[in-house]
């Protein structure tokens, strides 16, 4: 066995209740957990000193949308003392509401509003969840698979009322044709001025 696979055992043993499972791919340890219990999960992972996983360095979501817990909550934790790094991947769904991990490193404020404003992954306890890439009146989570490619409304600047203006997504053009012929061949045009320069094809 090897050590990743020995520290994530350690880690299962430790936590019976909050992790569900662990894995060792690419030679990085993924640990399962619940979501409900993720500040006890990163405490542990924090103070234990088998562990030491002191360095905190993200927090983002992953969006499975035929799932019925369509999102992966993802945290990246680095341990300076084991030199090896650590993920952590909690499932949740609209309404889930996933703990803070601000009282325990306090670096995860911005990357829990980021996910929140992206995925619309609701973290309760946090100081200050509002968007942080997105207007304040943006409608849904750009990140989700499903949300529109064009977005919803399209922001300009009129020159007349002087301020930014909002208007709901305009497709002025539905339909168009690509030529996706070789670009060695290049596609059959009829002769252009300037094109006797190049010579006859061969």
């Amino acid at each position: 066995m090897s050590k990743l696979a020995e520290l994530g055992e350690t880690i299962k043993a430790s936590l019976p209740d909050a992790v569900t499972g662990c894995t060792v791919a690419f030679d990085q340890l993924t640990v399962a957990i619940e979501a409900s219990r993720i500040v006890d999960v990163v405490k542990f992972l924090r103070d234990d000193p088998g562990c030491r996983f002191v360095s905190f360095i993200d927090v983002t979501a992953v969006d499975y949308p035929g799932r019925e817990k369509r999102f992966d909550v993802v945290y990246h934790l680095l341990s300076p003392t084991l030199n090896e790094r650590i993920r952590l991947r909690a499932q949740a769904d609209e309404s889930t509401q996933v703990p803070s991990i601000i009282e325990v490193f306090p670096g995860a404020d911005w990357f829990e509003r980021e996910c929140y404003d992206l995925y619309g992954v609701i973290f309760t306890g946090h100081p200050d969840m509002r968007r942080l890439l997105t207007d304040y009146g943006f409608d849904g989570h750009p990140l989700r698979k499903d949300f529109p490619l064009t977005g919803f409304v399209e922001v300009r600047y009129d020159d007349q009322e002087k301020r930014v203006v909002y208007e709901p997504v305009r497709l002025n053009q539905e339909f168009r044709k690509f030529d996706f012929l070789s670009p060695w061949e290049g596609a059959d045009y009829p002769i252009l001025p300037g094109d006797e320069k190049a010579g006859p094809k061969v």
